[in-house]
C-alpha cells in the first residue's frame, strides 16, 4: 500500500497550466505515453518498449495503439501500472490495472478526462519510491536550468546538482566558551545551486559533522557495573552546577565583537564534499532549489570554544547561525582577516532539519524564538536531556549505549582533537572542562537539578513561534518516545501548527520508506513555509500520522495522541485482573557471577530471557486473552506498593504484548531499489518495514529509584523491609493489541541495557492489594 498524504487537489485550470509547464499538454494518449518514455530517445526504441509491455492480458501496447482501439480505463491503468514499475503486482492481479491501483492505494480517475487522469498519474508514486513526475525528472526529462518549477504544490528537481556551490564562512557567535575574551567563531558549510534566485535554506546543526573521536569516546565510557548507593535525604540542589553556569553566563557579556575590516562578495574557502554524511532529506531538496547549510557548532573542528552537550551556549551558537542566514548577524570569510560576508543568496526563510542530536538542536533553537526560522523538521529529537541520561532519580543509559553520558558524548564530538596544533593548544583546558562536566552530571546522585534544568528545552516551549514537524519511532529506545510525547503535549495549547509522525522503527529516518510519501509531504510543507506559497499544507497534512504495528505498509491518520481516560488492571498472582487482589510476591535482584557477566555482554539475550520468564529476578503478570482489538494510546501508569530488603532500591517495568503472531521488524528492510535524489545524484536505498513471526513484543518500559518516588528532584528516605508507594509513568506509545493476545507486565530491578548493574542481593516484595496498572485503552467499536 502506498500512502500519499502530500497530494493536493487543484482545479482543472491549474491542472492544465501545470501540465503545459511540464510538457504534457496533449489530449492524445499515445503522445503522452511516448513523452513519458524518457530513456528511449528514438521512435523506434520507444516501439520496442511498447512491444514489450501489455495493454491487456492478450495484446501488447504497440498493437493496441496501431489498431487505433478506444482507450478504456482498464487499458489506461494496465499501462499506467507498468509505467510506475508495478509489473509484478499487475501480473499478480491478472493484468487488471484498476485492481492493482486499488491494491496499492493509488488514485484512479476516469479516462473520459484524459488530462486529469494523466495529472493524477504524474502525482502517483512509483515502485522506486518517487512520484512519477520526479522519476521522469531523475531520468533527465527536464533540463537542469536552475529555475524553480512547482507541480501540485511541490518543487521539481530542476536544479543542477553537478554544479553546486560549496563554500565555508565563520559566524561570530554571542558566546565565549573558551574564555579567551573573544566571541567564539563557528564554521558554517553551505551547499547551494548555482543560480541567481534567492534560495530558501535548510540548516542542520550537527555536532557530528566535523568528525567523531571514537577511540577517545570509547575510553570515556563509564563503568555501569557499580552498586546502587543510598542518597542523603537532606541533600539540596547542586549549588556547584548553579555557580558554574552563572559564571559561564557572566563571561558571555565580557567579550567584544570583532572589528569588521571590510566586506567580500564571495567566500574565500570552498570545499568539494561535505565533512560528514549529508542528511538525505537535505539532498532531496538540493535538487529542488534549496540551499543546505551544516554547522557543527562550538567545540568542533575549525571552530572555537568548548563542547558542552545540550548547553544554553551550544544552542545559542546554533541560533546565531540562523541569525546570519536571516541577515541579522555577521560572518567572516576566515578566522583571522575580519572580512565580513553576507548570505546574499538566502531568501531569509530557514528551516532546521535532522535526526537525534541534529533534531535536538533544531528543537532547542526553536525555543529561542529566533527571527528567520520558519519551521523545524525534527526526527527522534531530545527535548529534555535529563530524560535521555537519567530517569526518576536513576542513571539510565540510552538503549544500546550503557555507560554513555553528557561528557562521553562531548568527547565524541570535540573534533578539535583532529587538528594537532589546535589540540595541543586546548588539551589542558578541555580536560578541565570535561572534569567539571563529569562533576556536574553526578552519576552517583542521578537527580534532576539546575544543571539538567538548563538543558530541558520544555521549559521554553512557550517561546516557539514556528510550525513544527516531529517524527519519532515508537520502538526507539535510544531517544525514547517520552522525548517527543512531552514536547507534543507541551505544544498542544499553543497556536503553532504541529504535525507528528509515529513510526514503528527504532532510531531511524523515514524519508526513504516505500509506503509513506514523507519527502513529498515535506516538499509541500516547505513550499508554504519557506516559499510563502499558499498550498494548504497546514490543512492537507494530517495532524498525527501513525504506522500500524500489525500490518505492513499501513499508515493511519489520527486526531490526537494520548487518551485522557485510563482503565485499571489490578496486579494479582501472575495475572492482571479487573478485581483487586491480596497477598505478596517476591523476587531477588541477584544472579550468579558467571550468569551476571554473560548478560552484561548480551543484554538482548537478557531481555528475551526476562520476557519469557527464564529468570528468577522478576515477576510476570498477564491479562486475559483479548477477544477484541484495543489500542494503548499514551502513557501507562504503574502504581506499586513495594519494599526493599535494604535501604536502597530501584524498580523497572516492562509492558509486553504476548501472542504468537507476525510483528513488524523494528529495522526496515532494504528493498533492493535505489532512489535518485536529483539526476544521478545522492542515491539512497528504498526501505520498507517487513513482518516476522514471534511470540511476543515489548511495548514500553520505565525505571525509578525508590528514593525518588516523590520527584526526581527530591530524595525520600527508605527503610529496609518497609513498604513505600510508587506511581510512575512508562514510556508513551500508540500500540494496537490484537484478539488472541495478552497484555503482560514485568516488574524487576536491574535493567542490563539501561540502568547501573550492581548485582546486589536485594530482595523486593510487592503488596498486591495496593498495586495496579492504569492503561489508556481505546477500544475498537
Amino acid at each position: 500500500m502506498i500512502n500519499q498524504y502530500g497530494r493536493i487537489a487543484v482545479d482543472s485550470a491549474t491542472e492544465l497550466e501545470e501540465l503545459r509547464a511540464v510538457g504534457f499538454n496533449s489530449e492524445d494518449f499515445e503522445t503522452l505515453l511516448r513523452r513519458a518514455l524518457t530513456n528511449y530517445k528514438t521512435y523506434e526504441s520507444q516501439n520496442d518498449w511498447l512491444r514489450e509491455h501489455v495493454a491487456t492480458d492478450e495484446q501488447n501496447i504497440f498493437l493496441f495503439l496501431e489498431t487505433k482501439q478506444p482507450l478504456t480505463q482498464a487499458v489506461f491503468y494496465c499501462i499506467a501500472a507498468q509505467l510506475l514499475g508495478f509489473t509484478e503486482a499487475l501480473a499478480g492481479n491478472g493484468y487488471n490495472g484498476v485492481a492493482t491501483f486499488r491494491q496499492l492505494g493509488l488514485p484512479i480517475a476516469t479516462v473520459n478526462n484524459l488530462r486529469h487522469a494523466w495529472y493524477e498519474l504524474l502525482n502517483s508514486h512509483t515502485n522506486n519510491g518517487l512520484l512519477f513526475i520526479d522519476e521522469l525528472a531523475s531520468q533527465g526529462y527536464f533540463e537542469s536550468n536552475n529555475h524553480r518549477l512547482l507541480f501540485n504544490g511541490k518543487s521539481l528537481p530542476t536544479y543542477n546538482t553537478n554544479d553546486l556551490i560549496r563554500e565555508s564562512v565563520w559566524v561570530e557567535t554571542s558566546v565565549d566558551t573558551d574564555n579567551d575574551g573573544r566571541f567564539d567563531l563557528v564554521q558554517v558549510d553551505i551547499i547551494r545551486p548555482n543560480t541567481n534566485e534567492k534560495l530558501p535554506v535548510l540548516f542542520t546543526a550537527s555536532p557530528y559533522y566535523q568528525g567523531l573521536n571514537e577511540k577517545e569516546n570509547d575510553a570515556k565510557v563509564h563503568d555501569v557495573n557499580v552498586p546502587l548507593t543510598r542518597k542523603d535525604t537532606h541533600q539540596s540542589t547542586h549549588q556547584s552546577a548553579l555557580s558554574n553556569l552563572n559564571q559561564m553566563e557572566e563571561t558571555v557579556a565580557k567579550p567584544l565583537a570583532r572589528q569588521i575590516n571590510g566586506y567580500a562578495e564571495e567566500a574565500s574557502v570552498i570545499f568539494t564534499q561535505e565533512s560528514g554524511k549529508p542528511v538525505d532529506l537535505n539532498q532531496y531538496f538540493l535538487s529542488r532549489g534549496y540551499a543546505v547549510v551544516y554547522a557543527a557548532g562550538i567545540g568542533t573542528r575549525h571552530s572555537d570554544g568548548m563542547q558542552d552537550t545540550g548547553s544554553p551556549e551550544q544552542v545559542e551558537s546554533m541560533k546565531n547561525v540562523v541569525e546570519w542566514l536571516a541577515g541579522n548577524r555577521v560572518a567572516f570569510t576566515d578566522r583571522t582577516s575580519n572580512i565580513a560576508i553576507v548570505a546574499n543568496w538566502s531568501n531569509h526563510n530557514i528551516a532546521m532539519t535532522g535526526r537525534s542530536y541534529l533534531g535536538t538542536l533544531a528543537t532547542a533553537v526553536a525555543t529561542t524564538g529566533v527571527s528567520g526560522l520558519k519551521t523545524v523538521i525534527s526526527e527522534a529529537a531530545i527535548s529534555n536531556w535529563y530524560q535521555y541520561y537519567r530517569d526518576n532519580g536513576l542513571v539510565v543509559a540510552p538503549g544500546g549505549f550503557p555507560g554513555e553520558d553528557m561528557d562521553v558524548l562531548a568527547e565524541l564530538v570535540y573534533s578539535r582533537i583532529k587538528d594537532p596544533a589546535d589540540w595541543l593548544k586546548t588539551k589542558n583546558q578541555w580536560d578541565d572542562f570535561q572534569a567539571n562536566t563529569e562533576k556536574f552530571t553526578d552519576r552517583v546522585n542521578g537527580n534532576y537539578d539546575y544543571y539538567w534544568d538548563t538543558r530541558n528545552y520544555l521549559n521554553q516551549v512557550k517561546n516557539i513561534k514556528v510550525d513544527m514537524i516531529m517524527v519519532h519511532g515508537l520502538n526507539d529506545w535510544n531517544v525514547k518516545p517520552r522525548q517527543v510525547y512531552q514536547l507534543w503535549s507541551a505544544l498542544r495549547d499553543l497556536p503553532n501548527v504541529k504535525k507528528i509522525y509515529l513510526h514503528q522503527g527504532q532510531h531511524i529516518y523515514i524519508n526513504n520508506n516505500r509506503s509513506l510519501d514523507f519527502s513529498d509531504q515535506m516538499n509541500l510543507w516547505l513550499t508554504e513555509k519557506l516559499l510563502d506559497k499558499d498550498v494548504k499544507a497546514n490543512e492537507i497534512l494530517p495532524t498525527v500520522t501513525w504506522q500500524d504495528n500489525t500490518t505492513e505498509d499501513a499508515w493511519h491518520v489520527l486526531d490526537e495522541w494520548g487518551a485522557s481516560k485510563k482503565g485499571k488492571y489490578y496486579i494479582g498472582n501472575n495475572v492482571l485482573t479487573t478485581n483487586q487482589n491480596s497477598g505478596e510476591l517476591n523476587f531477588k535482584d541477584w544472579l550468579p557471577e558467571n550468569q551476571f557477566a554473560y548478560y552484561c555482554e548480551h543484554f538482548d539475550k537478557w531481555r528475551d530471557d526476562t520476557i519469557t520468564g527464564k529468570l528468577p529476578t522478576n515477576q510476570i503478570f498477564k491479562s486475559e486473552t483479548y477477544t477484541s482489538e484495543r489500542t494503548v494510546d499514551g502513557e501507562i501508569l504503574l502504581n506499586l506498593r513495594v519494599k526493599s530488603s535494604q535501604n536502597i532500591g530501584l524498580i523497572s517495568a516492562m509492558v509486553v504484548d504476548y501472542g504468537n503472531d507476525t510483528y513488524l521488524k523494528e529495522t526496515p528492510t532494504n528493498q533492493g531499489v535505489v532512489i535518485d535524489r536529483g539526476v544521478n545524484f545522492s542515491p539512497t536505498d528504498l526501505m520498507s518495514f517487513e513482518s516476522e513471526k514471534y511470540a511476543y513484543k515489548m511495548i514500553t518500559i520505565g525505571h525509578i529509584n525508590l528514593q525518588n518516588r516523590t520527584s526526581p528532584r527530591q530524595n525520600d528516605d527508605l527503610w529496609p523491609n518497609k513498604y513505600v508507594d510508587l506511581h510512575f509513568e512508562l514510556q508513551p506509545t500508540y500500540y494496537k493489541m490484537r484478539p488472541g493476545h495478552q497484555l503482560g507486565l514485568i516488574i524487576y530491578a536491574t535493567d542490563f541495557e539501561m540502568t547501573i548493574r550492581g548485582n546486589q542481593s536485594i530482595a523486593y516484595t510487592i503488596d498486591l492489594s495496593k498495586s495496579s496498572l492504569d492503561v489508556p485503552f481505546t477500544c475498537k467499536k
